[in-house]
């Protein structure tokens, strides 16, 4: 039903339409949009144009069962297609997760001499077909990893060069690549411990132009932590960043494996860059000074995108920091590398390699870090990310927050703190409770076992690329477990960071206000 079927007051002027037949299901259309409309009504409308963007975050939006209605064609009615089976199945599959509902629309014949009238096209029946085996699948996902055999530590040997203080070069055996052994270089280190004592153990995923960082494993050792770096594409920490020497025993180059989708997929290089990480992991439990018991992972960019997989895949991890990676690539600057497909092959590619096909078994803390503006990956893809993982998860979100190894990507104090207080029993950072908006003035709530000393309402008046929105920051008003705000004019997106005492800064869940 349209507006007009509704009085001022919210009373149904059609309410005969349940006369006789008390199951029906009503609803009231208010324009292109997802809102709850009227007490009277049991759906929302949810008329969309766009809908991917539309994910809701549990089923009920106001008292209203959470529904989108959109167009399978170019628009309503048409008979062919605009977007592939996939990203269908993806987004289908996502709002169902959440307990939404999806309607779609699809165009009927109505030519006798094309077929029979009322006959749906071919491919959309097709698209249709996609996602219902999207939503057939349950349990955790299909992968192509044989994970009792990774759990085993993997035979692994000490080099004699590349040297650095207090690491050490090994290698050890990978997944075999066109059935050749391969090897994977890494970095391990361990620090002392007393007798008796075990100590927590760190794996460190490099991104993309790295490889294995030594200094990256000292920074964790200087914590009390032993720590592992393995190089994930087949090389070894000798050359340039970018142009690092390529062992001849080494697994698929990477990176993402685009360009390798004609290949077997257990020769592909997300196949063995999962592995490398599992194998490294059971490495390093291994180890009679470390506790197998207590056990994080960290990755950066690309390296962060293979700790999203990884967190759905080896159970055995207590924690999981991804920084700036996470999933949903068509959100991503990626995306480009996925138009370069074949159809067929970038659904493929979504199935078998993207985060968000795995996250969803993820039950572990997550600590998830990126910046406002990062070129990479979008607060949006990263929001859909870290919305899967059932486990409890802190956000991160400094403004501007540059995207590098070192000091940027492998240093934030929140990194250390979240894993200390798992893995050390240290005091954990605070904890966003709650949230919420009433008209311009916006809310969150938390808990801290650190005192909370500052908190900030972060906002955006722009729209467009999440790239290149401009981010502000202005002062909140704090109570005892609770900030304010108002929003200022012009805001379309906004969230909270609190910063405790140790300069921790944790993030709400972005925002977006909506256009005009």
């Amino acid at each position: 039903m349209g507006p007009g079927s509704v009085a001022p007051n919210g009373t149904c002027r059609w309410c005969f339409t349940r006369h006789g037949n008390a199951k029906a299901i009503l609803t009231f259309n208010p324009g292109v949009k997802v809102i709850h409309y009227t007490h009277a009504e049991d759906y929302t409308a949810g008329e969309l144009n766009e809908a991917f963007d539309h994910i809701p975050t549990s089923r009920w939006l106001e008292g209203s069962q959470w529904h989108a209605l959109t167009f399978v064609g170019s628009s309503w009615g048409r008979r062919d297609t605009r977007y592939s089976g996939g990203q269908w199945a993806e987004w289908v599959r996502e709002v169902t997760a959440e307990g939404g509902v999806v309607t779609l629309d699809m165009g009927p014949n109505y030519d006798p001499q094309a077929g029979p009238v009322g006959s749906l096209a071919a491919g959309q029946l097709k698209q249709l077909q996609a996602i219902k085996i999207a939503l057939a699948q349950t349990g955790p996902p299909a992968g192509p990893w044989d994970l009792s055999a990774l759990a085993a530590a993997p035979t692994w040997t000490p080099l004699e060069r590349p040297k650095s203080d207090d690491v050490k070069a090994i290698t050890f055996q990978g997944l075999a690549f066109r059935g050749k052994p391969t090897r994977v270089f890494a970095w391990l280190g361990v620090p002392k411990v007393k007798a008796g004592e075990k100590a927590p153990a760190m794996v460190l995923v490099h991104g993309g132009g790295g490889t294995a960082f030594d200094e990256w494993v000292r920074l964790w050792v200087d914590r009390g932590y032993a720590a592992i770096a393995m190089d994930t594409c087949g090389q070894v920490p000798v050359g340039n960043y970018g142009k690092w020497f390529r062992d001849d025993q080494g697994g698929p180059p990477g990176w993402g494996g685009f360009d390798q989708m004609a290949w077997h997929r257990e020769d592909q290089w997300a196949c063995h860059a999962v592995a490398d990480v599992i194998l490294a992991h059971s490495l390093i439990r291994s180890l009679p000074e470390v506790d197998p018991e207590r056990t994080g992972v960290t990755g950066i960019s690309w390296g962060g995108y293979l700790t999203c997989i990884v967190t759905g895949v080896d159970r055995r991890f207590r924690l999981a920091v991804p920084v700036y990676g996470c999933g949903f690539y068509r959100d991503t600057v990626f995306e480009g590398e996925l138009e370069k497909l074949r159809p067929e092959e970038a659904d493929r590619w979504m199935g078998w390699w993207d985060p968000s096909v795995y996250l969803g078994s993820a039950d572990l803390p997550i600590l998830w870090m990126t910046g406002s503006n990062d070129f990479a990956y979008t607060l949006n893809a990263l929001q859909r990310s870290y919305r899967l993982s059932k486990g409890p998860r802190w956000l991160c979100i400094r403004l501007r927050m540059p995207h590098a190894h070192g000091g940027p990507g492998e240093n934030p104090r929140e990194i250390r703190v979240f894993a200390d207080s798992i893995l050390k029993g240290g005091a954990p950072l605070p904890v966003i409770t709650g949230c919420g908006r009433e008209g311009t003035n916006v809310w969150a709530a938390y808990s801290a076992k650190v005192p909370v000393v500052k908190a900030e309402l972060s906002f955006t008046r722009d729209i467009g690329r999440w790239q290149d929105r401009k981010w502000e920051s202005i002062p909140a008003r704090q109570t005892e477990g609770r900030v304010t705000a108002g929003l200022p004019e012009g805001t379309r997106v906004y969230y909270f960071n609190l910063f405790d005492e140790r300069a921790c800064a944790v993030s709400t869940e972005h925002v977006e206000c909506g256009v005009p």
